[in-house]
């Protein structure tokens, strides 16, 4: 790990005072899974939000992870556009601080959180809490009580031991609303450990068999709990509208069947989120326009054929928001040829900072920035520094033949399921977090450091 430099990043005053980086002669934009706002320059140097990745690597060190503000602000804006009557949460378990509370606050964006901790940062950076959906299959008593003191807009009801729990909690004169989670039985998502739309794991309750039909007699028999609407999320990294339009036509049947048996037109459906983004040049991204075109519309036939009104949509973009604003820096420490001829490139960082590969063998794409190479490209592994063979950050990338220690490698589509899932493992601290925006680096979140181990033992 680097040791931060404090010498400051050199901003250019812009007019009315707002700090810009002037664009290298030369620059171009790189594309793909990478910012809108990157920039490849001369020397090797590559930019984000108008902020060189070597010079903000020397200023904090490294691994590093920075996040352009400007494209997290342009994909929620993205989002209000393209369903401007729906309601658009930010799933705040793909990364929350709360400078991105703030950010997507000021977009118009709601929250979706599923812990105590989500809570209480949102509450402390004076996130709106009407505007809070907690989430979570396994609640505890102490988060359905701090949601309700805080009063949030909405609890979703995850299994049956939450009904009575969250029950206790309130007053017929003060309802809690409530959205029930269904499984609609429409399989989606890049790895079998996050299809939640599909029986037989540990969401919601499955439509088929009378699990949600039984939650929702549950749930209306309660007075001091207000059903606004069923909850329905079928996976992750979902870059198809398809099951998404599987997933109404099986929702929309339910709402029918809930009219039929209580008498009640719910109002409001949440489709959760999953949508992917690219990972790798070639990868597909979510198409939010086709969503949003296909989804409504089918949507607005399938309630008509069945007689009801149109529930109001809410969708959970965590990954499409947060993902591709982000960038991991990371500083090689060796290569290695070994004599079958395969190379290793370790760097500071690895599955502490970024477990999806070890845990779904997600691909990435790696680029060398801060130094030109005419040495033609040779076929890497880059891999982490932990004591497990599995910690392999990018198999087989394409890097330079003369890679060697001390060079920076970047890699994009990294704002999303990383850092919210780092661990202390082998007690290296997990990265500092940089926004860029605008040619300015600022630290939004300070790297961990031994001694924040150290403070949380309290005896020998």
């Amino acid at each position: 790990m680097t040791k931060p430099s404090t010498a400051p990043i050199a901003v250019l005053p812009a007019p009315g005072g707002a700090p810009h980086r002037a664009p290298a002669p030369g620059a171009t934009a790189v594309g793909g899974p990478w910012p809108a706002s990157a920039r490849s320059g001369p020397g090797g140097e590559l930019t984000v939000g108008g902020v060189g990745i070597a010079e903000a690597a020397d200023r904090f060190g490294t691994p590093l992870y920075l996040l352009d503000e400007a494209e997290v602000r342009a994909r929620a804006r993205a989002y209000r556009k393209a369903l401007p009557h729906a309601e658009v949460l930010y799933a705040a378990k793909a990364f929350l601080c709360s400078a991105m509370a703030d950010w997507v606050a000021e977009e118009g964006l709601g929250l979706d959180v599923c812990s105590s901790g989500e809570l209480r940062l949102a509450a402390a950076a004076g996130f709106p809490a009407q505007r809070i959906v907690l989430h979570g299959n396994a609640k505890t008593p102490e988060e359905l009580r701090l949601a309700r003191r805080l009063r949030v807009g909405r609890i979703v009801i995850d299994g049956p031991a939450e009904i009575p729990r969250l029950a206790a909690l309130v007053a017929a004169d003060t309802p809690q609303r409530v959205l029930v989670r269904v499984v609609p039985g429409v399989a989606a998502g890049h790895h079998e450990a996050v299809r939640t739309g599909v029986g037989g794991q540990k969401f919601g309750f499955p439509i088929d068999g009378g699990d949600a039909a039984d939650a929702v007699a549950r749930v209306l028999a309660q007075p001091g709990l207000e059903l606004a609407g069923l909850h329905c999320h079928l996976g992750s990294q979902i870059t198809e509208v398809e099951p998404y339009l599987a997933a109404v036509d099986a929702v929309v049947r339910f709402f029918a069947e809930v009219r039929d048996r209580h008498g009640v037109e719910l109002p409001e459906l949440d489709l959760g989120g999953g949508h992917g983004i690219r990972y790798l040049p070639g990868d597909d991204e979510f198409d939010l326009a086709g969503f949003a075109g296909r989804v409504t519309a089918r949507l607005a036939a399938r309630c008509a054929e069945a007689g009801l009104g149109t529930p109001r949509l809410l969708v959970e973009p965590g990954r499409a928001v947060a993902g591709p604003a982000g960038v991991a820096v990371y500083r090689v420490l060796s290569v290695k040829h070994t004599a079958d001829g395969r190379v290793f490139a370790a760097v500071d960082g690895g599955m502490s900072d970024n477990p999806r590969p070890a845990l779904y063998g997600a691909p990435y794409t790696v680029r060398l920035v801060g130094r030109c190479s005419d040495a033609p490209p040779a076929r890497i592994d880059v891999v982490g520094r932990h004591c497990e063979a599995g910690d392999v950050l990018v198999r087989d990338a394409r890097l330079p033949a003369d890679l060697r220690a001390g060079d920076l490698l970047a890699v994009p589509a990294a704002g999303a399921y990383q850092f919210s899932m780092a661990s202390g493992y082998n007690l290296v601290g997990r990265p500092a977090v940089v926004a860029v925006h605008g040619g300015r680096a600022r630290l939004l979140i300070r790297r961990e450091t031994v001694e924040d181990f150290r403070a949380r033992e309290v005896g020998r």
